[in-house]
């Protein structure tokens, strides 16, 4: 049977990443040279916590749930990786286990680099550690920014600034509306509530807040913005 190759769309995704194009041609043709493709299915697991690493990781169409497990045996989600980013780097580095589950949600194709070769590639190329270090530089800012919002905003704020995130990664502009756009990643609202630390119930209460203000429509389907600026409106006046 074939290896699966990537398609135009999941190829573009990858090359667009934020990260992966700033890279020099000859590090990005080097990495997707040693690349494969894996497809998965919604809730397949891609990396369970505990595993020793052994693959380098990029999502190229849908989405990897991380999450982990609290001691009473809930399952929380921590973030959802988008097209075009890479994860699991840490653990190549320090040689240490996986510390979360890595899902598909959704329809998802991955692009993976066996942990041999991510070394053979650090070892060709002195400018992927570098490119590295700002990656995780980046992720630090956004893990301390996090922690802040949490301490400091109310979930009101917290809600619009995670709205306003997922339109910039899975936006979908609407067909009918120029102004509207819709949150092309599907998350009912318990998964929407454990990605701000919160409650169903009152995640529920200020999406409906949300759109009686006409900022947001919410339908079957997910979440259509309506009002960007009136999100951001939110989120100033509680900043």
């Amino acid at each position: 049977m074939d290896e699966p190759i990537l398609t135009i769309e999941e190829r573009a995704a990858i090359n667009s990443g934020r990260w992966f194009s700033t890279l020099s041609p000859s590090l990005r043709h080097d990495i997707l040279r040693c690349a494969y493709v894996k497809r998965h299915k919604d809730g397949d697991l891609l990396a369970a916590r505990g595993e020793p690493p052994d693959e380098w990781i990029a999502c190229a169409k849908g989405a990897v749930r991380v999450s982990s497990t609290s001691i009473s045996g809930k399952q929380i989600t921590l973030t959802y990786v988008e097209p075009g980013i890479w994860f699991g780097d840490v653990a190549m580095f320090d040689g240490d286990r996986r510390t979360h589950d890595a899902y598909a949600h959704g329809e998802t194709t991955t692009l993976c680099v066996v942990k041999a070769d991510f070394k053979k590639i650090l070892a060709a190329h002195n400018e992927l550690y570098e490119a590295l270090l700002r990656l995780h530089a980046r992720r630090i800012r956004q893990l301390y920014g996090l922690v802040e919002d949490l301490n400091t905003l109310p979930l009101r704020a917290r809600l619009a600034k995670q709205l306003l995130h997922l339109v910039r990664s899975y936006g979908v502009p609407s067909l009918s509306n120029a102004n509207e756009v819709r949150i092309g990643l599907h998350l009912a609202q318990e998964e929407l509530a454990q990605l701000l630390g919160a409650s169903r119930q009152r995640v529920n209460q200020e999406l409906k807040a949300m759109e009686r203000d006409n900022a947001i429509r919410i339908e079957q389907g997910g979440l259509v913005i309506r009002d960007r600026d009136a999100l951001m409106q939110i989120i100033e006046s509680d900043d």
